[in-house]
């Protein structure tokens, strides 16, 4: 691995003799089995960290029960195997172990190497280390992880103004760009099922999709990004006006409305409007209008999205 290799280069690190030495251990994902790891050593109290890089298999710090990695607290049986706290309770014993050692021992040397032990975000441009166990919560929640172009048989995958740049572009997806907290009106076409729309001076870009059903149409909003991203956060209402007959005396329309905080997906393409992850606006058949074709209809539709700010949420 070239991080290896390039640390292999770099003189040995020596402590100054006579100290206590405090060590830790910060992991960057590699092939093979294995990973480069930058082990951080610093005398106790006397002066700054100094990193070097080994290499390592990262397996070593996982459970050998659940297969994931080792987090605190950390317990041994009497043969000196590890396993994480969550499966100790529910273990019969070591499978290492004949006849089977209870995990009954806490391992704090163990505890405080899977604390120390930091793996090098994957995704470009994010450039964080976070502790090894929390590697998966930080891909889900990463401002730099792709989102998935998920049109059938493209791979495509980039950040969110990326990915809308490419479905308008090289898929013909419609857009509307809006301002927040603006009220804009457009025909939604059925079935074409997403409409792209781009909002605000932040690069935040949401789908809009269209999906049956039964008889009605449920309409929803995703903002492109990860999943689990903290902020901004956004609102959105929609509603539909129920088109007035012909002849009529102009009195009150019948409104179907809905407000919803918005949710996010890094596969915006693939939600559909009914899907748990997202609320929906539910509009029946009869206020669906002729759309471009004869064949065609349409949701007559009226949108505002809102950014909600840090001190209100």
């Amino acid at each position: 691995m070239e991080k290896a290799d390039q640390s292999a280069k770099k003189p040995r690190l020596e402590p100054p003799q006579n100290t206590r030495v405090k060590q830790e251990v910060a992991a960057h994902e590699g092939t093979e089995g294995g990973s480069a790891v930058v082990a951080v050593v610093a005398a106790a109290g006397t002066g700054p960290r100094v990193e070097g890089a080994i290499k390592m298999d990262m397996t070593l710090l996982h459970c050998p029960l659940c297969f994931r990695p080792l987090k605190p607290p950390v317990f041994q049986c009497q043969g000196g195997h590890l396993a994480c706290g969550g499966c100790t309770a529910s273990a019969d014993g070591c499978r290492k172990c004949d006849p089977g050692q209870a995990f009954d021992v806490r391992n704090t040397a163990m505890d405080a190497v899977v604390s120390a032990a930091r793996v090098e975000c994957p995704h470009g441009g994010c450039e964080t280390h976070v502790a090894y166990h929390e590697l998966d919560a930080h891909r889900g929640a990463c401002p730099r992880a792709p989102c998935l172009c998920t049109e059938t048989g493209c791979g495509f995958a980039g950040l969110p103004p990326t990915l809308a740049a490419h479905l308008a572009a090289e898929h013909a997806w419609p857009k509307l760009t809006v301002q927040y907290g603006k009220m804009y009106r457009l025909r939604v076409p059925v079935p074409s099922r997403r409409v792209l729309v781009g909002a605000g001076d932040n690069g935040s870009a949401f789908v809009l999709t269209a999906g049956a059903l039964g008889a009605a149409v449920a309409v929803s909003v995703v903002c492109v990004r990860a999943s689990a991203a903290p902020s901004p956060r956004y609102t959105c209402q929609m509603w539909a006006n129920l088109p007035a007959p012909a002849g009529a005396d102009g009195g009150k329309a019948d409104v179907a409305l809905a407000k919803m905080k918005v949710e996010s997906s890094t596969s915006p393409g693939a939600v559909v409007a009914v899907d748990e992850l997202a609320s929906f606006l539910m509009v029946p058949p009869r206020y669906l209008v002729p759309g471009a074709t004869a064949s065609s209809t349409a949701v007559p539709l009226t949108i505002r999205i809102d950014e909600i700010s840090s001190s209100s949420s």
